[in-house]
C-alpha cells in the first residue's frame, strides 16, 4: 500500500466540494485525461464517475467507483486501471489549526499490477499519488 499526506490551508468543506465535484475529477487525479460522465448518486456509495485515461488518441475508457463515504471526513473508491486491475483509493481528512490534513492511500486489489511488490508499486504510485494531492490542495485552497 502506498500512503501520501498532505497539509491544506482550506477547511474539509473546500477539499470536499473537490473531492465530490465528479466532474473536476480529470484536474486533480494524475492520469485522468476527461470525464465522459458522472453518475446521480455520486459521490455516495455505487455512483460512478466514468472518465478516460491517456492521450488522444490513445485514449482508454474507465470508471472509479464510490465504496464509502463520509461526508467532510473519508472518501474510498474503487479504481478501474484496465488492462492493469484494480485498486482502492482512500482520502481521509483531519481538520488542523491551519486547515486540514489529508492522507490518501492506494493498493492494488487485482489484475497483474497487484502481483507488483509492495515496494515496486510504491516506486509508482507514491510520486504520482503526491502530485494528485497537490492538484487537490491548489484547487481546494483556491476555493477557500
Amino acid at each position: 500500500m502506498s500512503e501520501n499526506e498532505c497539509q491544506i490551508q482550506a477547511s474539509a468543506e473546500d477539499v470536499f466540494a473537490v473531492l465530490t465535484d465528479g466532474w473536476s475529477y480529470a484536474a486533480w487525479v494524475v492520469g485522468a485525461s476527461r470525464i465522459r460522465d458522472v453518475d446521480p448518486p455520486w459521490p455516495e456509495p455505487g455512483g460512478n464517475i466514468h472518465h478516460s485515461v491517456g492521450a488522444w488518441p490513445l485514449l482508454i475508457d474507465d470508471t472509479t467507483t464510490s465504496l464509502e463515504y463520509e461526508p467532510l471526513k473519508r472518501l474510498r473508491l474503487r479504481v478501474r486501471v484496465w488492462p492493469a486491475g484494480h485498486g482502492e483509493v482512500e482520502f481521509r481528512v483531519t481538520e488542523t489549526a491551519d486547515g486540514c490534513r489529508i492522507v490518501m492511500t492506494e493498493q492494488s486489489t487485482s489484475g497483474p499490477i497487484s502481483l507488483l511488490p509492495t515496494a515496486a508499486a510504491d516506486l509508482v504510485l507514491h510520486p504520482r499519488n503526491a502530485e494528485t494531492l497537490r492538484r487537490l490542495k491548489l484547487l481546494a485552497e483556491k476555493r477557500s
